[in-house]
């Protein structure tokens, strides 16, 4: 089994005093995707290049304390590749891809962190000029490659993906556009379309035990009042191979719940 977690840290230093780091030596996955490590080069370097024996590689924000992806891995790569080829969005260290690549496969592992648009119409509107580059890369990537795109990926897909859908068909995260973006990502005969929300083939009707984020404010996280913002994409051939799926609510490390899914292969 290949055992691949996806968690939005929300600042691997917060995270670490948090107790991060045993859980995963407990969880012994393959892999573990990590979103928002607000951190830099030089801070990773000191103390967080490995976490629980796996090596990390990252793609980091230009700007300090913000956004940054990373994988952290028990295989070696055949190549990493940090950015997807947009000045805009790579300089806000959004996206790392891990290749697998042997003779008889192409085979990628991707931590993606998409923006956020709820501070304001300006985020929201880079959040949209990301959703419209990402989108054909997906595509070329889906036509060359089987990978498993892990990720916060800020969007909350259906009624089901979150407590107050009524209240919160004007927010960001909930826009008619941004789901139809997911709509059409996750549609299985439009040509831009072909991916598989993994969560959601596996658990087709879970609503309550589906979030993966809840807000600071109030008694959201313990109303359970979340939004499912944190997924695995990944390519038919892939998602056909996994097998279960686990959200972590035991311990809180961040505002997000680590999803871990088993798939039937091995590196």
């Amino acid at each position: 089994m290949f055992k691949l977690t996806s968690l939005n840290l929300n600042g691997i230093r917060s995270a670490t005093s948090k107790g991060v780091e045993p859980w995963i030596a407990s969880m012994r996955p393959d892999c573990i995707c990590v979103q928002e490590v607000k951190a830099q080069a030089a801070d990773v370097a000191t103390r967080f290049e490995k976490l629980a024996g796996m090596q990390g590689h990252f793609h980091f924000a230009q700007k300090k304390g913000y956004s940054g992806v990373g994988i952290y891995t028990r295989h070696e790569p055949s190549e990493v590749i940090a950015g997807y080829g947009s000045p805009e969005f790579d300089a806000e260290g959004r996206y790392i891809e891990l290749r697998f690549d042997t003779p008889a496969r192409k085979l990628s592992i991707i931590s993606a962190y998409f923006p956020s648009g709820s501070s304001g119409e300006e985020r929201q509107l880079a959040k949209y000029r990301f959703l419209d580059a990402f989108h054909p890369h997906l595509m070329t990537a889906k036509s060359e490659r089987e990978f498993i795109l892990c990720g916060d990926i800020n969007i909350a897909h259906q009624q089901i993906d979150l407590k107050n859908w009524r209240s919160n068909q004007k927010n960001s995260g909930f826009l008619p556009e941004e789901r139809a973006w997911m709509t059409k990502l996750l549609h299985t005969t439009d040509p831009g379309g072909g991916l598989v929300d993994v969560y959601r083939q596996l658990q087709p009707t879970a609503t309550d035990t589906a979030y993966t984020w809840w807000s600071n404010r109030g008694q959201a996280y313990a109303n359970n009042v979340g939004w499912r913002l944190d997924y695995h994409l990944a390519t038919p051939a892939l998602a056909a191979l996994a097998r279960t799926e686990h959200i972590y609510k035991d311990e809180k490390f961040s505002d997000h719940a680590p999803i871990t899914v088993d798939y039937d292969f091995t590196l």
